[in-house]
């Protein structure tokens, strides 16, 4: 009867092996879809679709899901164009602007005592992110951020972990961006648009001299006519991505006027 017993006992366990040796073998085998975003430009006929990486930054690829499916890029237009990357995803279209907790969370209500602008820790290698090796390459999207250690070298930290909703698309290889900012995907179709885009006329800011009436002319990255951002959609393959890792936003405006005229500004102010 104990020899019995002691058979089936070990039957079990070899079975329970069995059963965890096969699912982690069909873990390590099976293809999980990553999500794919589908953006469409008004007066552009061809989408621009992107394969989004959680596997290299998982939180900011998180971030732009709850954006791009709570509606926040709908309307915003592309701030800044160049030969070498295209720039959106700023409600003040002007590339100084900020997302809202509101924009993320549902249950927030808009311009509500909670509803402060946030930002996300910056996925990249020098800011201690190593598992985000994407280089920068035509194609890859990656979040914009403030750059604040032209100030004080001991901005670092909260410049890193500035990004927000603003996002750019490479049309050609910035291997300078390489560590500095958190790559989190690549256009799989659509390039033409994205080229397209990168090489409308761009404005140029007059300004007059009152003294001596002279007029100046500066050019600018600003599209000289507004290119808006219809929608962007995610497909997540029936992955639920849940809510993002935030910060509370630095306010470097505080923190200039405090460093450069006092604290005693910053009262004044309130």
């Amino acid at each position: 009867m104990k020899k019995a017993t002691l058979i089936i006992a070990i039957i079990l366990v070899l079975i329970l092996i069995g059963g965890i040796i096969t699912g982690m073998v069909l873990k390590a085998t099976q293809k999980i879809e990553n999500p794919v975003a589908t953006i469409k430009f008004q007066g552009y006929d061809q989408e621009v679709v992107v394969e989004l990486y959680p596997e290299y930054a998982e939180n900011t690829v998180v971030n732009f899901i709850a954006l791009a499916n709570n509606g926040f890029y709908n309307g915003l237009k592309i701030h800044r164009v160049e030969e070498s990357l295209i720039q959106g995803g700023d409600k003040n279209g002007d590339g100084t602007g900020s997302p809202k907790l509101s924009a993320i969370d549902k249950s927030i209500e808009v311009d509500s005592e909670k509803d402060k602008e946030y930002a996300i820790p910056g996925e990249f290698i020098n800011n201690g992110h190593k598992e985000n090796t994407l280089r920068f390459e035509r194609g890859i999207i990656g979040m914009a951020r403030s750059e604040w250690t032209q100030y004080a070298a001991n901005l670092e930290k909260q410049s890193n972990n500035s990004a927000g909703s603003q996002f750019f698309i490479l049309t050609e290889t910035l291997s300078s961006l390489n560590g500095e900012y958190a790559a989190f995907g690549k256009v799989i179709s659509g390039m033409e648009t994205v080229d397209a885009i990168s090489k409308v006329e761009t404005a140029v800011d007059e300004n007059k001299n009152e003294e001596t009436g002279e007029i100046t002319k500066t050019e600018t990255t600003r599209p000289a006519t507004d290119v808006i951002i219809e929608s962007i959609t995610i497909d997540t393959k029936g992955i639920e991505y849940g809510m993002p890792e935030t910060n509370e936003l630095f306010d470097f405006t505080s923190w200039y006027i405090d460093k450069y005229y006092g604290s005693s500004m910053l009262t004044e102010n309130k």
